[in-house]
């Protein structure tokens, strides 16, 4: 009948509330909104972006490094070892100033009751000098990872962590000793890998090179030697008589 309720697939649209047009708009929101996360926004940031040609996350086939590629490791840290130096700076300096902070509430006072000096103070401007020498291992740690210094990083390291574990910090001292002795032996192993592709001589492509020549034979002439002259036989006496 033209008079009849209208086609109720047709008014499905209007009768929708609030809510359900929200929900629907939902997904175009989430994906208008597809960004990184904050950890990879930050290290890109900070290192130098990945190559855009490379297929993300392909397994990278096991095969040797070069001398040039050796070379290149050998002088300047890669970006995990500069990250960890760029992260583990600040934080070096945050744990310094709390340290000595705390040092210096716990000292005790400078004489006793009885008016003898306590064995047990500690001088403030000795607090003071060793947060600046604290602090100043942190400014060469950022220095090290910002220059991708592995060795020097390593080293630096090492004081620091030794320097918070002397003051019976233990727990925060010992993270970077074993930071240190990560890039020291790093260091070493990329050092002891150069010196084995390097040992057959300047020609050498290293380890995923053609092997050496193989030793040339001497040129040197070298006269046969003559062979001993025989004593001629003698002849017998039917033979001579014969002749």
């Amino acid at each position: 009948m033209p008079g009849g309720d209208p086609d109720p697939e047709g008014d499905a649209p209007s009768r929708l509330g609030v809510w359900q047009r929200l929900l629907l708009a939902l997904p175009r929101l989430r994906s208008g909104r597809d960004k990184p996360p904050l950890g990879e926004r930050l290290r890109g940031a900070v290192l130098k972006p990945a190559d855009p040609d490379a297929a993300p996350g392909a397994k990278q086939p096991d095969v040797p490094a070069s001398v040039e590629e050796l070379e290149a490791s050998v002088k300047a840290a890669d970006d995990k070892e500069r990250l960890i130096g760029l992260l583990a700076a600040p934080i070096a300096a945050i744990i310094a100033i709390t340290v000595i902070s705390a040092l210096i509430s716990k000292d005790p006072a400078q004489y006793l009751k009885n008016g003898q000096v306590n064995k047990q103070y500690v001088s403030l401007s000795l607090y003071h000098s060793l947060t600046l020498v604290l602090l100043g291992l942190s400014v060469l740690m950022l220095a090290a990872a910002w220059f991708r210094k592995r060795m020097f990083l390593g080293m630096v390291m090492a004081l620091y962590g030794l320097a918070i574990f002397n003051l019976h910090w233990w727990g925060f001292g010992i993270p970077f000793i074993l930071g240190a002795a990560w890039l020291l032996v790093r260091a070493y192993r990329l050092q002891r890998d150069l010196r084995e592709a390097t040992a057959g001589g300047p020609g050498s492509r290293g380890r995923g090179g053609p092997n050496p020549a193989p030793p040339r034979p001497n040129k040197r002439y070298t006269p046969p030697t003559a062979q001993p002259k025989r004593p001629p036989t003698p002849k017998r006496d039917g033979e001579q008589r014969a002749g």
